[in-house]
């Protein structure tokens, strides 16, 4: 089982129409579509997904692994509208940065939200609140 994590806390997962990858993706848009993508995806094929994507989950191999947060960012700089969710190694501290980067929520295996649990991640729900751009625009 996976919890999905937003703002709010703890949630299960909405999403009911399955995922593909990038090389799978199907020639005629079905109903809803989603795509997962590893880390180490080239920001070069990130256009293909601006249109007719609904969901884009992005593979967290390790939570030293950051380059899902620039590949969040990209596809929201290159016009993404859809939902970004963080999948795997994702921890409570980097909620707020995942925030930051573009990502809508965050999808961990039920081991992880033993150990951290929902109160560690709702402590992070504030991430507009704490932002040092603000502080030092302000």
């Amino acid at each position: 089982m996976t919890v999905i994590i937003n703002d709010t806390g703890f949630a299960g997962d909405d999403w009911e129409h399955g995922f593909f990858t990038l090389d799978e993706l199907p020639a005629n848009h079905p109903p809803a579509l989603a795509v997962d993508l590893p880390s180490d995806m080239s920001v070069d094929d990130l256009p293909k997904l601006l249109h007719d994507v609904d969901l884009v989950r992005i593979d967290f191999p390790s939570f030293a692994d950051g380059r899902g947060f620039t590949l969040a960012r990209r596809l929201r700089d290159l016009g993404f509208v859809g939902r970004l969710r963080a999948r795997g190694h994702v921890i409570s501290d980097q909620y707020a940065m995942a925030r930051r980067s573009g990502f809508d929520e965050v999808e961990i295996d039920d081991d992880l939200a033993a150990r951290q649990p929902e109160g560690e991640w709702i402590a992070r729900a504030n991430w507009q609140d704490n932002n040092y751009q603000s502080r030092l625009r302000g």
